[in-house]
């Protein structure tokens, strides 16, 4: 990557401001004309819903087909019927750099899982082109908010939870999840300009899912990623930031993001990218409908007293971001922090300048997290266990992380959910009584 011997002036000349104005206004021409051209043969009542529809049903199955042992592509009916190039990039090939960044998630998944539904997530919710196309889309598309959630945290694991399995190879689930995504991105674009083509702000926003959107996306799930878990206790050197960037770069290529074209993402442009990418931040009914129903989904699973847990950790999370992201936690009205965690993120803020105490206060926050991060994805097995596109995570990491996903355990987690929920509205009955009196 050699990015250590690159000149500042070098980096910047790379992204000037110009670039990432033209991002902002650019969609996906290869495969928006690819599509058009599909759309307009298809019999008269199947438009751009219905397509996104059968994507998003086809890109479950298909997946479902690359995790068996076949090893043999999945077969779509219109990932077949859309031809274009699907291989990997030539400089993308590095079978151990791929395995390495892949570890950085095997080793750290449960840090990132709550990162991802804590920072990652809450990032796209606060863009509001993003946050209109998310809510938009998936009311019209299949009625479940919480189902696009899991699909997120599903594509985290098929391209990062495969230690060394080639799953960005042709065939492989993170390979046909970024295909998918790309198919699916171009069906959302042509939705949105049927349903809500009058309505969009092309001159703000540029069109729906823009390259702008696509380059920020692979830094939430790289750059954005690293600094939670900074702030979570967890601090990855420059090769595994490198390693992980640039499987994520591969991944960005065969999703379609032009950044990601000629080649891979390196720590040099980590600096320029972040200061000059384009995020609107803004409050929107949208934004904060999709964060209320993010920490609702998250706080039902965890435990007795842990309810407020999540929330917490967005403030957390948020509290020292750069670039203005300190304000998102605001913008997208997440309720106040518990008493005792704001108590103990104090505490760890002091103690990083007291070493006597920074190393068992580290501790306790970072059992908190993988905490969070289990039921995170516990949460995900058993809300979304079933149906064509199940969550599922490999075995390997299903035994790291003591998750059981076999129908008993989920009926077992089941019963011990509804008995939380039974104490839980027991104990807010009196407090609702006493505001009515």
């Amino acid at each position: 990557m050699n990015d250590r011997n690159e000149r500042p002036m070098d980096r910047d000349a790379r992204w000037p401001e110009e670039r990432f104005r033209q991002l902002r206004q650019t969609a996906d021409p290869e495969i928006d004309e690819v599509v058009a051209r599909y759309l307009k043969e298809q019999p008269e009542g199947r438009g751009p819903l219905e397509l996104v529809k059968a994507v998003i049903e086809e890109l479950g199955l298909a997946k479902r087909e690359a995790r068996s042992p076949s090893g043999e592509p999945p077969a779509s009916q219109v990932f077949d019927a859309l031809d274009f190039a699907q291989q990997l990039p030539d400089w993308g090939d590095d079978a151990e750099l791929l395995a390495r960044g892949q570890a950085v998630f095997a080793d750290y998944g449960l840090y990132q899982s709550a990162a991802l539904f804590c920072k990652c997530l809450p990032m796209a919710y606060v863009e509001v082109s993003s946050a209109k196309v998310l809510a938009g889309v998936s009311g019209l598309a299949t009625h479940s908010l919480t189902r696009r959630v899991a699909e997120t945290g599903q594509m985290l694991v098929d391209v990062m939870g495969l230690k060394a399995t080639g799953s960005l190879l042709p065939g492989g689930p993170g390979h046909t999840t970024a295909i998918g995504l790309r198919i699916l991105h171009s069906f959302v674009r042509a939705l949105v300009d049927e349903r809500f083509g009058d309505q969009w702000d092309t001159a703000k926003y540029g069109p729906p899912v823009n390259q702008e959107l696509l380059l920020a996306t692979i830094f939430d799930f790289s750059v954005v990623t690293w600094e939670a878990l900074e702030t979570m206790g967890v601090v990855l050197n420059d090769e595994q930031r490198a390693a992980h960037l640039y499987t994520w770069s591969v991944f960005g290529h065969l999703m379609g993001v032009e950044a990601c074209r000629e080649g891979p993402l390196t720590l040099g442009d980590v600096v320029p990218v972040s200061e000059r990418l384009g995020r609107l931040y803004e409050s929107s009914p949208e934004g904060r409908m999709l964060m209320a129903r993010l920490l609702e989904e998250m706080e039902e699973f965890m435990h007795l007293g842990w309810r407020k847990l999540p929330r917490s950790l967005v403030h957390w999370v948020f509290r020292d971001a750069k670039y203005g992201a300190d304000r998102v936690p605001e913008l997208l009205g997440v309720p106040p922090a518990a008493w005792w965690c704001t108590a103990l993120f104090t505490l760890a803020r002091a103690a990083h300048r007291r070493p006597w105490l920074g190393r068992p206060v580290d501790g306790v926050v970072r059992w908190l997290v993988r905490r969070a991060g289990r039921h995170i994805v516990i949460a995900l097995v058993d809300r979304h266990s079933g149906g064509q596109a199940p969550f599922r995570i490999p075995g390997e990491l299903a035994r790291a992380w003591r998750i059981r996903q076999s129908k008993t355990a989920v009926k077992t987690r089941e019963i011990r959910r509804s008995v939380r929920q039974n104490v839980r509205q027991k104990v807010r009955a009196p407090a609702r009584k006493g505001l009515r009196a």
